[in-house]
């Protein structure tokens, strides 16, 4: 066993903690899992992944505040570490502050718009700010530049907040039954206890009055009613999705749904999976589905090669998660096959992007440059060129073809100058800097590193300014040897 108290460290090593948490995370032991990842973290402290996998408990737990404060620790070094941006997102949304995460989730969208998480993240927070619009208990959005403020005043509420609230109308109370299920009987017991005058003016052990934790746990009900009702368009697909199955019988299969529906019911489910860090269940999923799929005829479903390609998607990006590069690789290319087949423009762009991934991750960059490079006439936003274009240059450099490495960072700083992105204006520059200090050309890669450090001063990355520092003094002093 270990003990804290005792300064003794875990007797496991950090990915064996890192493994079990998992393990428990995909069971449902929310608990155990934040156990097993807090003794990961005290091996590797502030270890982003592990805070976002605790982060994901504490949200399945209903622990908004430790999970947002998990999903913030996970970015303190790393601004733009998109798992903790979505982990950050979903806690917002959790808490309620759907105008916050709807913010966060557009910020991960930015800089991972291949990742459907995101896109599904932002539907539902505008879904759920545009059912609560007129709510007196919907946080709006202001331009105040400072989150902390608007979070102040979520916890407990004050004494003037803890209020018996007026008498809701009969279609109310219906909706309110509906939404807490089986704690509305618990609701109504807490109601009518707070009647008892002589009993709720009554004091606890502690010396807190009896009223005041009845009002407490009303206020409470009423809130999580509130972000339930408020997340009904949510809610209600999915019950309509239950209701369907059940329509069909619980021994038959949910492919009994018409094609179009059941295809586009399993992506949602295999992507929230995915999403949600249930690698196992989203590749598990993929992989019936796709056999279902592959049984149906054309005349059924005229856009089954979309299909088809979009769940070798799912899968190798799955198996990337797992590490199964190899796996990962071979669904990728089945995607960009069947997009070839069909014509279709944007699977292909999907499919290349995910193969020069791979390729990219184990260390193939000719691979991942074919690749790449063949994507390029089909990206459609600036954003996507100036990430692409780096990518190709840094392979370039990993190969040690400067030349070739600096003129794709000169396009990759294009790209970004065309739509004022700060961060991928960074990136470019300290990729010309590095190329053309290996150039020789150490005068350019000064001035490049130059303007790559005042970017990381402007974006408040202190770790990257660290890093240009000490590239441009290096620079600096090999120019001054060159003169």
């Amino acid at each position: 066993c270990w003990d804290t108290r005792r300064g003794q460290k875990p007797k496991g090593t950090f990915a064996t903690y890192m493994h079990a948490g998992d393990q428990f995370f995909y069971k449902g032991e929310y608990v155990k899992a934040i156990k097993t990842y807090t003794k990961a973290l005290t091996l590797q402290p502030n270890d982003k992944n592990s805070l976002v996998a605790r982060s994901k408990c504490y949200v399945m737990l209903g622990d908004s505040q430790n999970a947002l404060k998990d999903a913030e620790a996970s970015l303190k070094d790393d601004r733009d570490f998109f798992k903790g941006l979505y982990q950050k997102a979903e806690a917002l949304y959790t808490m309620g502050n759907f105008e916050f995460a709807l913010v966060y989730y557009h910020r991960g969208h930015k800089l991972r718009p291949e990742l459907q998480q995101f896109r599904l993240g932002i539907q539902k927070a505008q879904e759920a700010i545009e059912n609560s619009i007129g709510s007196p208990s919907s946080v709006k959005l202001e331009n105040t530049g400072d989150l902390s403020t608007a979070l102040k005043g979520l916890g407990r509420p004050t004494k003037k907040e803890r209020k018996p609230q007026s008498q809701k109308s009969p279609k109310y109370e219906k909706i309110t039954k509906q939404l807490l299920g089986e704690i509305y009987s618990d609701k109504e017991f807490l109601e009518k206890l707070l009647k008892e005058q002589d009993l709720v003016k009554a004091k606890m052990q502690n010396g807190e009055k009896l009223e005041d934790v009845i009002l407490d746990c009303i206020t409470y009900l009423d809130m999580r009613t509130e972000f339930w009702r408020q997340q009904k368009p949510m809610y209600a697909r999915e019950r309509n999705h239950r209701i369907n199955r059940q329509k069909w019988g619980r021994n038959q299969p949910s492919s009994a749904l018409d094609p179009a529906s059941f295809a586009l019911l399993s992506l949602e489910e295999i992507d929230t999976a995915l999403a949600s860090g249930n690698t196992g269940g989203s590749l598990k999923k993929a992989r019936e589905v796709l056999k279902v799929v592959q049984g149906w005829s054309e005349e059924a479903v005229p856009n089954k090669t979309e299909v088809l390609g979009n769940l070798y998607s799912c899968i190798g990006n799955a198996l990337i998660e797992m590490g199964e590069m190899e796996k990962a690789l071979e669904s990728h290319q089945k995607d960009l096959h069947l997009a070839r087949e069909g014509k279709l423009r944007d699977a292909k762009s999907r499919a290349l992007d995910n193969i020069g991934r791979v390729y990219a991750r184990i260390g193939k960059f000719p691979q991942a440059i074919q690749a790449w490079e063949e994507k390029i006439p089909l990206a459609q936003s600036g954003l996507e060129r100036a990430w692409l274009f780096h990518e190709i240059g840094r392979c370039y450099l990993e190969l040690k073809r400067y030349a070739e490495a600096r003129d794709y960072g000169v396009r990759s700083l294009a790209a970004a100058d065309e739509i004022s992105d700060s961060k991928w204006q960074l990136n470019a520059s300290v990729l010309v800097a590095q190329s053309e200090v290996k150039l020789g050309r150490y005068r350019s890669g000064v001035a490049h590193f130059e303007k790559a450090l005042e970017q990381a001063r402007l974006l408040h990355d202190e770790p990257a300014a660290g890093a240009i520092h000490k590239a441009l003094e290096e620079a600096r002093r090999n120019l001054a040897d060159s003169d």
